[in-house]
């Protein structure tokens, strides 16, 4: 579903016993995001209002906007590199909250199908993908939606599957067939 217009989305959100409930019901689904789209919903829920959208506020023709890389070139040589791509990534995190690397040593054969293993896992029916969802965190692969779910803010308009991989890896038989 497109926004076309901020009026589809209401200026406040109000926390009561309705929109725990409401957060609850779309949690007990299993069916994520992806599963409104899917069901054909004309509004977008109440959970998701933040009651917050400056479409100006943070523009993409910000020309100011770069976001950080961390070069992982030499730092198994290097231990001052090293140092520097430390606190590069400290510094990325806490200012940003993401980042790019480049010269990691992953073929981007292998990234590129990486991505496709997760938008076929998202393009399965609902109820294959249901099988995976979980707010388990001993689950070492699971398919969730918001993982701030039940914090008291609104929820973020997305779905996550994702795989722990340190310090204990998951099995590789855990990943779903779609996703091998």
């Amino acid at each position: 579903m497109v926004v076309k217009n901020t009026n589809q989305i209401e200026e406040s959100t109000n926390f009561t016993s309705d929109f725990k409930a409401e957060i609850k019901a779309f949690d007990d689904s299993k069916a994520g995001v992806k599963g409104l789209v899917e069901s054909g919903v004309s509004k977008i829920p109440h959970i998701f209002h933040t009651g917050k959208l400056d479409i100006g506020e943070n523009s993409a023709s910000d020309s100011n906007l770069n976001v950080p890389i961390v070069d992982l070139q030499d730092i198994q040589i290097n231990p001052t590199l090293r140092a520097e791509v430390i606190d590069q990534i400290t510094s990325a995190c806490h200012e940003w909250g993401f980042f790019q690397v480049i010269n990691h040593g992953i073929p981007v054969t292998v990234l590129d199908e990486m991505i496709d293993g997760i938008r076929r896992f998202h393009e399965q029916d609902a109820d294959v993908r249901k099988e995976f969802y979980t707010r388990d965190k001993k689950k070492k692969v699971a398919y969730v939606s918001n993982g701030t779910l039940f914090s008291g803010q609104a929820a973020n308009w997305r779905d996550t599957f994702g795989f722990v991989v340190a310090p204990d890896p998951f099995k590789p038989e855990d990943i779903p067939p779609i996703c091998r």
